[in-house]
């Protein structure tokens, strides 16, 4: 059983005076004007190297630790602050007789302030620098210090970093050169988490360095800010925080964002920078709970889509606001509510566009400034507009924690090109635009919960079919949208008999339920009241020859197919090429199902799960 020390009693006061203080820091920036202040209210200065030398050239007075201590810095260094004198009057308890006269009788006097950075450790692994540098490298004296004085909080004040240094200031010029209790608690719980920070990431190079034969493996985190909530409510509380010594991959220019705003933005803007960078060419996303509603690229609409998106002129459209629309439109009624993500600089078109939908927010690398102040606007100010930043770079290994349990694996890097393209096992060559169409459902449906399928046509998805446990229901999901989708292009659906004044979201959503047709009589009343005249029946034989017109569409597979069944259902709207992992059993089955239906196949060999 572990040995527990009881607390020692002292004498603990709120407001305690500053009288000796020791600073020893590497980064300058305000040091002059904090020692200036304690030294003009008769506080003894204390410190070491460079430190001592700045503020003596400063015009103050100054003692050297080692003349303080009666001991020369030794070992190149290495020892200078560990000494009694230094950690007994950090760790000395005020108004503890034992304390008090074991510091009288070895001359130790209270230290009341530490000021103090540690050694750059990360900087110098940053640099390249060699194992045997880096080892040099760690502090020693520094973090025993924090540690003392953290430990002594309620005498000793420690602070740790230059942005401390105002309200430090501030709260010591309201005070008489006095500390609170509650500052100092603060000050050493930040000295803490420094410490922790810094031990983690020493840890982490060690941990490199030695690969797998690390024991254990410390991460430390800095607040970036508190959400409303969780993913629900009760979900309290909420927090989002950045590995220490990294930031966040975006920051906020409007709005609120909560949880799953930012689940979606993450994954939103991996899957838009992916296309990017593969397809050359500007993408979107509309993302609805960490799965792509619709994706696409900004690929000229043909005049029936122009039509079926309620897009009076497409010539005013930027290929960024075209991209916006096809994924909007590979699913209207799931994308209500969705939280965008654009590739390139959000134009004006692109935000005249986004003016007119309901959206929860948008990430994007950048904003025209008209373009900013529109979407700023939306919602009552409401709107979330994140930028992201292009230049971040992911960290190699992720980690996820689940009911008590810390998952760790590499994160799913690989990019989707044409080259995974190039294994065609039956059929004939792809064309460009099959490529294009492959390639950007491959990368949709890398960013869609496991099991997935996505169907491409014409630069966007026109069908996601995500978080099934049997691949060919995620085949029959997406194909149910693929054949709504095609279906809004239909005379009789593009005829319908709208009233005036009805809503845009409202006529996305009567469309689909005419195309659907499974209307109960209390429904379909409700239904009537969006029309001037009673539609006609869209009947089951017209829905099937129309979707017989279906050509040329895409799917892709973020795992092979364990059977044909997948294939049959898929030749049923259009499909004429497909992508999947390959490795299956049945993998000649798949292959011949193809054959037979003359689509074109290729295997990726990767495979594309997302949890």
């Amino acid at each position: 059983m572990a040995h527990i020390l009881g607390s020692v009693s002292g004498n603990v006061v709120d407001l305690q005076p500053i009288k000796r203080a020791l600073l020893s820091v590497s980064d300058k920036t305000g040091l002059i004007e904090l020692a200036s202040y304690l030294s003009s209210n008769g506080v003894e200065l204390l410190s070491t190297g460079g430190t001592a030398k700045a503020m003596r050239a400063a015009g103050l007075t100054v003692i050297d630790v080692s003349d303080y201590t009666g001991s020369p810095e030794i070992m190149d260094g290495r020892v200078k602050t560990l000494h009694p004198m230094i950690h007994g009057g950090l760790l000395g308890v005020r108004g503890n007789e034992k304390h008090e006269a074991d510091m009288a009788l070895n001359g130790i006097k209270p230290i009341d302030l530490v000021v103090l950075n540690l050694y750059a450790f990360e900087a110098t692994v940053a640099s390249g620098a060699p194992f045997e540098t880096c080892v040099e490298n760690i502090d020693i004296g520094g973090p025993s210090m924090l540690r003392s004085s953290a430990k002594n909080h309620a005498y000793v004040a420690i602070v740790t970093s230059s942005s401390q240094y105002p309200a430090f200031l501030n709260e010591l010029k309201s005070n008489n050169c006095c500390t609170t209790l509650a500052t100092r608690r603060k000050l050493a719980g930040q000295a803490y988490a420094t410490s922790a920070a810094y031990d983690s990431a020493i840890a982490q190079y060690f941990g490199g360095v030695l690969g797998t034969e690390t024991p254990v493996v410390t991460r430390a985190y800095q607040k970036e800010t508190t959400l409303k909530y969780g993913c629900n409510p009760h979900q309290k509380p909420s927090v989002i925080y950045s590995p220490l010594g990294s930031k966040l991959p975006f920051t906020v220019l409007g709005g609120t964002p909560g949880y799953i705003n930012l689940l979606d933005a993450c994954n939103g803007w991996q899957l838009v920078l992916e296309l990017k960078q593969s397809l050359g060419v500007p993408a979107a996303a509309s993302f609805k709970h960490c799965s792509p509603a619709g994706a696409a690229l900004g690929v000229p609409l043909t005049p029936v889509e122009a039509a079926a998106y309620e897009i009076a002129d497409p010539s005013t459209l930027s290929p960024t606001a075209l991209a916006y629309v096809r994924a909007r439109n590979a699913d209207p009624m799931c994308s209500f509510g969705d939280f965008v993500a654009i590739s390139h600089i959000v134009d004006m078109s692109t935000a005249m566009t986004l003016k007119t939908e309901v959206c929860d927010g948008i990430v994007a690398p950048g904003y025209e400034p008209e373009a900013l102040e529109i979407l700023k606007s939306k919602k009552k100010g409401g709107f979330i507009v994140l930028q992201a930043d292009e230049s971040f770079i992911a960290p190699v290994v992720e980690f996820r924690e689940m009911y008590g349990v810390v998952f760790s694996q590499r994160r799913n890097d690989v990019l989707i090109t044409s080259k995974h393209m190039q294994k065609v096992v039956t059929g004939t060559p792809f064309s460009e635009e099959a490529i294009r169409d492959l390639v950007l459902a491959s990368i949709a449906i890398k960013y869609t919960q496991s099991n997935s399928v996505g169907y491409a046509k014409n630069g966007q998805m026109v069908g996601v079919g995500a978080g099934q446990q049997s691949r060919v229901d995620c085949v029959k999901l997406a194909g149910r949208k693929v054949v709504t989708w095609y279906l809004r292009q239909h005379p009789k659906v593009q005829a319908l008999p709208f009233k005036a004044g009805v809503k845009r979201q409202d006529r996305v959503n009567a469309r689909v339920r005419y195309i659907e047709g499974d209307m109960t009589s209390v429904e379909r009343e409700s239904w009537m009241n969006n029309f001037d005249t009673t539609p006609p029946e869209l009947t089951a034989e017209e829905k099937v020859e129309f979707v017989r017109g279906l050509k040329g569409v895409s799917i892709s597979s973020d795992a092979f197919f364990p059977f044909r069944d997948s294939i049959d259902h898929a030749s049923k709207v259009g499909v004429q090429y497909v992508a999947q992992a390959g490795g299956s059993v049945a993998d000649a089955e798949v292959i011949a199902a193809c054959a037979e239906y003359n689509m074109t196949m290729a295997f990726t060999e990767t495979r594309l799960f997302h949890h």
